[in-house]
């Protein structure tokens, strides 16, 4: 139910020695781990550590081969009987979900190849049948069930294309609601309920590659810019038995609504799916009758700015429920009283109970236990940059904090077991890399033996140059964020100061966590060399600092979030030991739009920047992300243009390092064109890099991140020279 982060690979570093953040699950019970380390699938005690062979690595080599099956992607069946185990895996846009599938029958003790017949490397999604008979997939855009006692592959649906997608998703839906697994068992497995993304109406971008082949050849994106119609969107239910897809007759235009999530109510025939409008200010939930594809809505929430779907409080995991009472209600996350709180809402009625109170967000729900009446979520009341655990009653009431927040400030992590007895806990600061244990619940008693609160005052003890402080600007704006001095500071000295931002509703950097200001692109030790670093989080991130904070971007993205950050820096050159002639500003993607921005628009403040993947026109980027925090360009096109950097280009007075790869799918090279024709138009000098065929990190190919290092840190020495005056 919930996904898997790098507490994981901490535990396993912990307890087992090296393996992959995706390796270790939770048993059913809820007191062990599943590990695979030497191709063998091990369960590791969580109260001792103690490792039982549970699949030898013999039992996991296909006959014929010399060695197990490779790699660490595997899930069990929910009754524990079934092993699936994902090995050669390629890459769809972000991540790999596409590959081959191999079942291990526990109980006959029999391996075999699903899909077989198929293209190699093509089976995305595989699961198992609720009756534990059948694996279902996706494979080249369709749909296909397997029997796994004889092997029979049929085929469920066979119109898929490129732009006809089933069982999966067209790369906005991925890349904005983090939607990817895109069809769900019927909880009798006589049925499978399926996305299907009709993209034939959706114009494809088209990057050009030109270093692969003597002749330069284009590589096509489905990609819908903002203020273009999305992909229309519907949901099916396959019968295994007949092969015909009845459609959900959900309402309203399927070309102007997104459906990011649905499943199955337990124990019914009967489907529930979140529907956002093409604004996404309104979200609705509806009960489809599978058999009829009847659609009744239960819940109806608006907003005047957008609606969060699931995946932004929910660790990023848009799959599964949160169901309570064997269906008969969930849990919600909604912000309508100013906070983002738990709620819980009857399947039948919609009417909602509020679970958790008070003035804080609910930062992420981390588990809950009828069993126990207990729900478990993260959350930091009163200090944005730290992250602790807490629970309440199901049945609603006061939150009690679990983490101990005064002996441990800073970050904490948790995955907790299915009956919230036992948790892998993982806790950093700024000054302590993280530390890792197992807990009881709810005392957090470590059982792991360690001492916490004493690692936390050792770490303090230490000499440390970076402090977190909050700076208020001339418009009363209260700004969290955080300072680096260089070594041996001296304050009767100026120096050089560098600002890291991003300021986009996507993310915020001022955490109290390990590693968090550090600059990972710079090829040497901005401390010792003398630069000042610093970081503010503009309104508009996403930090638990309540709706308002967040959602005043709204329509602004460009405007708003660029004057916190000047105002916040204008406080801060006020301080005497700050060299206001060598200023200079950086970021990557959005933090690139707002480096650009901050440099065009704020001049007297800025007078360097690198602004890597930027998004230069807000009308280049995506339906989905641009059209949610800034409206339809066709209601509001001018605030699109107001807050796009190439508009205020025409102010550039300081030194610009322009940097894009030609293979972005996602922030499209394009933007780096458009730029720069505004810079020659109006006559600026500007120095600009282009990473031929590199997609928006710009990490493929030999040398090249070593290369990136190199010309930033290059090009920051030389515009904003280090060391005190």
């Amino acid at each position: 139910m919930r996904s898997f982060n790098r507490l994981f690979l901490l535990i396993c570093l912990l307890i087992a020695g090296t393996a992959d953040a995706q390796q270790l699950k939770w048993n059913r019970a809820g007191d062990a781990f599943y590990q695979r380390q030497d191709g063998a699938i091990y369960t590791i005690s969580a109260a001792n550590g103690q490792r039982t062979e549970l699949v030898t690595a013999g039992a996991l080599t296909p006959a014929g081969a010399d060695e197990p099956l490779p790699g660490h992607h595997f899930t069990f069946t929910p009754d524990e009987k079934g092993l699936l185990l994902f090995t050669n895996t390629k890459r769809v846009w972000r991540y790999e979900t596409r590959g081959d599938y191999w079942y291990y029958d526990l109980t006959g003790k029999k391996l075999r190849q699903l899909g077989k017949g198929l293209p190699e490397a093509s089976l995305m999604f595989a699961k198992i049948s609720p009756d534990g008979k059948k694996a279902a997939y996706v494979s080249r855009h369709n749909l296909y069930a397997e029997d796994l006692a004889t092997g029979k592959i049929e085929q469920l649906t066979k119109d898929g294309t490129r732009k006809l997608i089933n069982g999966t998703f067209d790369w906005a839906y991925e890349e904005e609601f983090g939607c990817r697994d895109g069809f769900r068992w019927s909880p009798d497995s006589k049925n499978i309920a399926y996305w299907q993304i009709d993209a034939k109406n959706i114009r494809d971008f088209l990057m050009i590659n030109n270093t692969d082949s003597i002749y330069s050849f284009t590589v096509p994106v489905e990609y819908p810019k903002a203020g273009q119609d999305p992909s229309l969107c519907r949901v099916g239910v396959v019968s295994l038995a007949t092969k015909k897809t009845s459609w959900m007759k959900v309402p309203g235009d399927p070309v102007q609504h997104y459906i990011p999530r649905m499943e199955w109510i337990p124990g019914t025939g009967k489907l529930i799916i979140q529907q956002l409008n093409r604004k996404q200010n309104t979200s609705k939930l509806m009960v489809l009758q599978a058999a009829t594809g009847a659609a009744n809505t239960i819940f109806t929430e608006t907003d005047n700015t957008w609606v969060d779907v699931k995946s932004s409080w929910d660790d990023g995991d848009i799959t599964g429920w949160d169901w309570l009472n064997n269906g008969q209600s969930f849990l919600w996350v909604s912000e309508k009283d100013g906070w983002r709180h738990i709620y819980e809402i009857n399947t039948a009625s919609g009417k909602e109970k509020l679970l958790t109170s008070g003035d804080y967000d609910v930062i992420n729900l981390c588990q809950y236990s009828e069993t126990e009446g207990q729900l478990y979520f993260l959350a930091s009341p009163g200090d944005a940059t730290g992250q602790y655990l807490y629970r309440t009653s199901l049945s609603g009431g006061a939150p009690t904090a679990v983490t101990p927040k005064k002996e441990q400030p800073g970050t904490h992590k948790y995955e907790i077991s299915p009956n919230c007895k036992l948790a892998g806990h993982s806790y950093e600061n700024h000054r302590l890399s993280p530390v890792l244990e197992f807990v009881s619940l709810p005392d957090h008693k470590s059982i792991t033996g360690k001492d916490f609160a004493a690692e936390a005052a050792k770490a303090a003890q230490k000499p440390d140059n970076t402090t977190y402080f909050q700076v208020t600007t001339a418009d009363n704006i209260t700004l969290d964020a955080w300072m680096t001095k260089p070594d041996n500071f001296d304050s009767t000295k100026k120096y050089p100061v560098v600002f890291y931002v991003y300021g986009e509703p996507a993310s915020f950097k001022i955490t109290d966590s390990w590693g968090a200001t550090n600059n990972f692109l710079y090829d040497g030790d901005m401390g010792k060399d003398g630069y000042i670093y610093i970081s503010l989080d503009n309104r508009g991130t996403p930090a638990p600092k309540g709706r308002e904070w967040r959602k005043s971007i709204y329509r602004q993205v460009g405007l708003i979030n660029a004057r916190d950050q000047a105002m916040g820096a204008k406080e801060i050159l006020k301080l005497p030991y700050v060299d206001k002639d060598r200023v200079a500003v950086w970021g990557w993607s959005g933090g690139g739009s707002m480096t650009l921005n901050l440099l065009f628009q704020y001049p007297e403040i800025y007078k360097t920047g690198i602004a890597i993947a930027a998004v230069a026109n807000e009308l280049t980027y995506d339906n989905i992300y641009q059209e949610r925090y800034m409206g339809l360009p066709q209601e509001n096109r001018e605030d699109f243009i107001a807050g796009s950097p190439i508009t205020h280009a025409k102010n550039l007075q300081g030194k610009l390092l322009y940097i894009h790869g030609t293979g972005d799918d996602n922030v499209h090279y394009q933007n780096a064109e458009m730029l720069i024709n505004e810079l020659i138009k109006h006559k600026k000098i500007f120095q600009m890099m282009a990473y031929p065929n590199r997609t928006h990190g710009i990490y493929e190919g030999e040398g090249t991140s070593e290369h990136l290092s190199a010309l930033y840190t290059h090009f920051l020495k030389e515009n904003c020279p280090p060391g005190a005056k």
